[in-house]
């Protein structure tokens, strides 16, 4: 694997708010980049606890080959869409690591992790329907589009993607 996963601490809050206030990674996204660097700081501190409360959360990505630059921040969480709660995967990298495929490494290890590690029983994402990129990187991480929520008020639906470790371990082989 060519990138280097961490649990996010207090001193990513400089990188964490470089890649979500940039309003390029955030063009899916329906609330937008992060306005300053205290929305970055509420919202890495949620991370933390996350990580306190249950054992897993968000991670720190950076690249093996240069472990000093956070490329990206992604992990699994628990979290409510609409009207259901679930193991959330979720990522977002910086720019300059974009169409390299280590959106799709990385799902790929945290669906791995998240079976073999957690044992969660079902490990889900939420996309929006144009983001084509991402449902993507969901699919090779053997994710299937389930169905559509309504998650955003005034916004067309999201796509929900799941997958269930029983099928996923058949997938395995």
């Amino acid at each position: 694997m060519r990138l280097f996963i961490r649990p996010v601490t207090p001193a990513d809050v400089d990188d964490l708010f470089r890649i979500y206030g940039d309003p390029a990674t955030n063009t899916f996204n329906p609330a937008g980049p992060h306005p300053d660097i205290h929305h970055s700081w509420d919202f890495l501190s949620r991370a933390i606890s996350h990580w306190k409360s249950h054992g897993f959360g968000s991670w720190a990505i950076l690249l093996r080959d240069h472990p000093e630059r956070v490329i990206g921040f992604g992990g699994l969480s628990i979290k409510k869409f609409a009207d259901i709660t679930i193991n959330n995967l979720g990522y977002r990298f910086s720019t300059d690591s974009w169409g390299k495929g280590l959106a799709t490494e990385f799902a790929n290890y945290a669906v791995g992790y998240g079976f073999n590690e957690l044992t969660l029983p079902e490990i889900s994402a939420v996309v929006r329907a144009n983001h084509l990129a991402s449902q993507k990187v969901l699919v090779k991480a053997g994710l299937r589009h389930i169905r559509d929520i309504h998650d955003v008020e005034n916004a067309p639906a999201s796509m929900l993607f799941s997958l269930k470790r029983d099928e996923w371990h058949h997938g395995e082989g």
